[in-house]
């Protein structure tokens, strides 16, 4: 059952690293460091895109209008990391015990 937890944590772990990448892209991109014309840097646009979007979504139809600030990137690592605290405090012991 340890190698179950562990799993969904290193999955958890990847998808915040993810959302990450995904945010410091999206940056570089609004600032005309990336050019999205070339196809290898479209593509690690797009595929970003799609494994975090759907993700982010909800949170950004929840959350006010802000302008340009985008915090559902945020919002949702903090909610990783609850997952990851709940799942090793409370789901674990009584796994385990």
């Amino acid at each position: 059952m340890y190698a179950v937890f562990w799993l969904v944590d290193q999955a958890i772990g990847l998808y915040v690293w993810a959302l990450i990448i995904a945010a410091v892209f999206s940056i570089l991109v609004s600032f005309n460091v990336l050019d999205t014309r070339n196809r290898f840097v479209w593509a690690i646009g797009d595929f970003l895109f799609k494994i975090t979007e759907p993700a982010l979504r909800p949170i950004r139809n929840f959350l006010p209008n802000l302008g340009g600030i985008d915090i559902s990137p945020m919002i949702l690592i903090l909610l990783l990391y609850a997952l990851r605290i709940f799942l090793w405090t409370t789901l674990w012991p009584l796994v385990a015990g």
